[in-house]
């Protein structure tokens, strides 16, 4: 498969959510992501696959604004993330492997915590929303320690979608579910997908592959291949991905 000439960056409308314009991080003398140009549409659902050490949770921690670019620059809804950090924040969620739930707080006490620094109007009801979609309610008192990894993996997807956030990214979401925090998990997305975007880090590519519209393949930090879904033959890219990126060529 052919990769997708980069469009042209002058032209990008306000119908694209995120915006990547030759941005590269460095790290000493390691470029962890290097010269990446892409434009995202809203709405759109973009996976990353690549090896480890492809830039993949470098790339997703720029776009969180948990880390800086070294070069280049990234808009998110038309909003310059370098200049505005703190702005781009009020539009995104993260979902982590990560959960960055404070372990001694109640589930409830973390949710809260979240509500209030967003400035969310009506914080006990739209905390008691989320527990509910998470089905933690009956949890809510009992402090994070005590849960198992799918039970605070749950509580984070709460937890970054409290803001009711317009673009989400995932970073490999799915790692240390058990099957009921999956089908949760899938529930939860497919309910607040409309009119939102996404971008998701997973190693699975069947997975991945099936809940994206846009697929992004990256090696040593740099695009290998960035298509449409409706672009794409599966058969094509697997094979794309087990013969440059599985053997680690750039």
């Amino acid at each position: 498969m052919a990769e997708q000439c980069d469009k042209d960056l002058a032209k990008v409308s306000d119908a694209d959510a995120i915006v990547l314009d030759n941005v590269s991080k460095v790290f000493g003398d390691r470029h962890a992501v290097d010269g990446l140009s892409l434009a995202l549409p809203q709405g759109a659902f973009l996976s990353i696959f690549g090896p480890n050490g492809a830039g993949k949770t470098t790339l997703l921690r720029m776009l969180a604004t948990l880390s800086r670019p070294t070069e280049g620059t990234i808009s998110v809804l038309g909003i310059d993330l370098k200049e505005h950090p703190d702005e781009v924040r009020e539009h995104i969620g993260l979902i982590s492997h990560n959960s960055m739930l404070y372990a001694d707080l109640s589930a409830e006490q973390n949710l809260m915590l979240t509500a209030r620094l967003y400035g969310i109007a009506d914080p006990r009801e739209r905390v008691d929303q989320m527990l509910d979609a998470v089905e933690l309610s009956h949890r809510r008192l009992d402090v994070v320690r005590t849960f198992s990894r799918g039970m605070t993996q749950r509580l984070s997807i709460a937890r970054a979608m409290l803001h009711d956030p317009e673009v989400v990214f995932l970073d490999e979401p799915y790692s240390g579910l058990d099957p009921h925090a999956v089908e949760i998990f899938d529930q939860l997305i497919d309910q607040v997908r409309q009119n939102r975007t996404f971008v998701m880090v997973s190693h699975d590519l069947s997975k991945g592959f099936a809940a994206c519209t846009h697929a992004l393949v990256m090696a040593r930090g740099r695009k290998v291949a960035f298509e449409g879904k409706d672009n794409i033959d599966f058969e094509a890219f697997a094979s794309l991905y087990r013969d440059t990126v599985g053997m680690g060529v750039a």
